[in-house]
């Protein structure tokens, strides 16, 4: 563009902004950042949000909150931006969780984004105190639900639903799944439990989220080497994204993932996100 003299526009910086941050070409980031305050475009809700995701990300939390205090809109995208990096600051993600919650009170997914803060740090007594909150205000979270095509036929999965009617062979099925992957370096990230229980009972927590039901039932269901493909209403977690990934290398299958993010492309033990959702 700047070759052909044509004058980017607030629609041109998010995609390279986000493609810098997969890629983890930081540098051509902070060149592009340079462009976009060049151009008179630094306000602008959705190139901040790039910006702020961009820093995050790979750890650059103080360039993430100069970005937030560079003047123009700080909505909603923002300040999700903020802890959607994974930067693992919990006093920031604390302090940015309770804006979110105040701009969408009535919204779900900012309790969960809380939770998951508080829970990660251990702070089980403000995990319970959300969820009563959660129960006086009347918000109800959304069920996780995931679903594959086999045959031409939808099947739907929930996390530790038995009404299926292969179910006892899923389950034998992603017991043998879960032994292969642990030979291959996979660990449980029980820091996604949001219950204060024991560890073994927070690995059998995880073992039956919804994906991995859904995973399960097509390597049983499906030829080898096919495609798999789910379908999963909300944000696959970390746990799921990881397991998926020595899934794909174990058994040498490409599964195709759409969740309420984005695409997740699996194949030989890599995400097309590079981990990055």
């Amino acid at each position: 563009m700047v070759e052909a003299n044509s004058r980017p526009n607030k629609y041109t910086y998010p995609p390279l902004l986000k493609a810098c941050a997969m890629l983890g070409a930081i540098e051509e980031g902070v060149q592009i950042h340079a462009h976009v305050v060049k151009h008179g475009l630094r306000g602008d809700g959705y190139i901040k949000s790039a910006k702020i995701q961009m820093y995050t990300l790979h750890g650059r939390v103080l360039d993430a909150q100069k970005v937030l205090g560079d003047g123009g809109d700080s909505d909603v995208v923002c300040w999700n931006a903020m802890v959607d990096g994974k930067h693992g600051d919990v006093e920031l993600g604390e302090r940015v969780g309770k804006i979110l919650l105040k701009l969408e009170p009535e919204n779900s997914g900012r309790y969960a984004l809380l939770s998951n803060i508080y829970a990660k740090a251990g702070r089980w007594e403000d995990v319970a105190n959300l969820r009563k909150l959660m129960k006086q205000t009347g918000v109800k979270t959304s069920t996780g639900k995931s679903t594959i095509d086999v045959g031409g036929s939808v099947h739907e999965f929930k996390m530790g639903d038995g009404s299926h009617p292969q179910m006892q062979e899923i389950y034998l099925m992603l017991q043998k799944i879960m032994e292969k992957i642990r030979l291959e370096g996979y660990e449980p990230n029980t820091s996604q439990v949001l219950f204060e229980i024991e560890e073994e009972e927070k690995e059998t927590e995880l073992r039956y989220h919804s994906e991995k039901l859904a995973i399960a039932f097509g390597l049983l269901n499906t030829a080898p080497g096919m495609t798999i493909r789910v379908v999963k209403n909300l944000r696959v977690c970390e746990d799921c994204h990881e397991a998926t990934k020595l899934i794909s290398k174990v058994y040498n299958r490409e599964i195709i993932m759409r969740d309420r993010t984005r695409y997740h492309h699996f194949r030989n033990g890599i995400c097309s996100c590079r981990d990055f959702w």
